[in-house]
């Protein structure tokens, strides 16, 4: 009964660190697919470099404030539903970047898409150190290694829709249609908790 008992630990333990490592692939990757629609926003809205820099404060703003937010919010409801309520936002906020043409509603978007990263960079570094505290291993290193590489996946795999000719907005929905299976995978073993208080002993 012991060694039964020990063996769905482990494997609850690592269904919890793969979930993890799709969590902080999920920030890379989302964020950094928005980084080649950069010069079709700026073509399309007619955006000067001093106006686009303004405009992409927005985003780090929004980032910066939702960040303390996110850990509370984190610790009250667990990091299963903000993770999966903010990368839903991000699923939301994609198209729209990749299709407005208003100027306040740019900014919004922007503003939200950003709050909506820093939801996700948060709750993901707070299950991470819980996750890395439960294993009583070195898991920090690994967890970012995989923003990184969905950074690197992202970025390089929209530009390569892009320049097969493909729209920004067709390319929005494939990121989106990948994230969204990406967060199917992991939702079922993102911690229902946002304390290590909360979690097993």
């Amino acid at each position: 009964m012991t060694s039964f008992s020990t063996a769905a630990q482990d494997a609850k333990a690592g269904a919890e660190q793969s979930s993890t490592r799709i969590a902080f692939f999920i920030a890379g990757f989302s964020v950094a697919s928005w980084a080649p629609l950069v010069p079709y926003v700026k073509q399309r809205m007619g955006l000067d470099e001093g106006t686009l820099g303004l405009l992409l404060l927005c985003l780090g703003v929004g980032s910066i404030l939702s960040m303390p937010l996110a850990g509370a919010l984190a610790a009250r409801f667990g990091c299963r539903r903000l993770l999966v309520c903010s990368t839903l936002l991000i699923c939301l906020c994609l198209p729209l970047l990749a299709t407005i043409s208003s100027l306040p509603l740019l900014i919004a978007t922007l503003f939200v898409f950003g709050a909506s990263m820093g939801g996700v960079d948060c709750t993901a570094n707070v299950q991470a150190v819980i996750v890395e505290r439960n294993s009583g291993k070195t898991m920090m290193s690994g967890f970012h290694g995989l923003f990184s590489l969905g950074g690197i996946v992202g970025a390089a795999g929209v530009a390569g829709l892009l320049s097969l000719g493909i729209s920004p907005f067709y390319s929005m929905l494939v990121v989106v249609v990948l994230t969204l299976m990406a967060l199917a995978k992991a939702a079922p073993n993102l911690l229902p908790y946002g304390s290590p208080s909360d979690g097993p002993a």
